[in-house]
């Protein structure tokens, strides 16, 4: 039996819907990102099957981009350590147990983060990049949720070819 999504199961329900829908979404990524590697060993993560970003580089995306972006929505710019972390995604590091736990980690850092603002604050004006794109709080929040649940798809996919192309091997 399929486990019911965050947003059906009548969870954060003292929250306002742009915010709960937001921590809902990151409550099903981080889910479905334990759920999806939780079996692959730390070679299989680093695959690159048909050329696809690997497992391992999307959940380094997805800390970093959170990350990035919580910066952002606190209206400030990245810091020097932030920008080469950006350049290094692509690069093999941690293993799986480490990615698991700072994909956790970060998520668990959006609600409170997101819980500081007033209701009112939600449509101050954020700057994002360099150039200083122009936003709101709240669309920083809308995208940490939805870029993540992007990238989590892709994760999905890749570990699904990854595996399949590995017992292929097997075989």
């Amino acid at each position: 039996m399929a486990t019911v999504e965050p947003w059906l199961r009548g969870t954060l329900s003292e929250i306002e819907p742009v915010r709960r829908a937001v921590l809902h979404a990151l409550e099903l990524a981080e889910e479905d990102v334990l759920r999806w590697t939780r079996d692959l060993d730390d070679e299989t993560l680093e695959m690159e099957p048909l050329g696809l970003p690997s497992v391992a580089f999307q959940m380094r995306h997805i800390t970093r981009s959170i990350d990035r972006l919580l910066t952002y929505a606190d209206g400030r710019g990245l810091s020097e350590e932030q920008l080469l972390e950006l350049r290094s995604e692509h690069v093999a590091g941690s293993g799986g147990e480490e990615l698991r736990r700072q994909v956790s980690e970060v998520i668990a850092k959006v609600r409170p983060f997101a819980m500081r603002f007033s209701q009112d604050q939600l449509n101050e004006p954020r700057g994002v990049g360099r150039a200083g794109l122009p936003t709101t709080l709240a669309g920083l929040l809308i995208h940490i949720a939805e870029h993540t649940q992007r990238h989590v798809g892709q994760l999905i996919t890749t570990a699904k070819v990854a595996v399949a192309l590995k017992d292929a091997q097997g075989s």
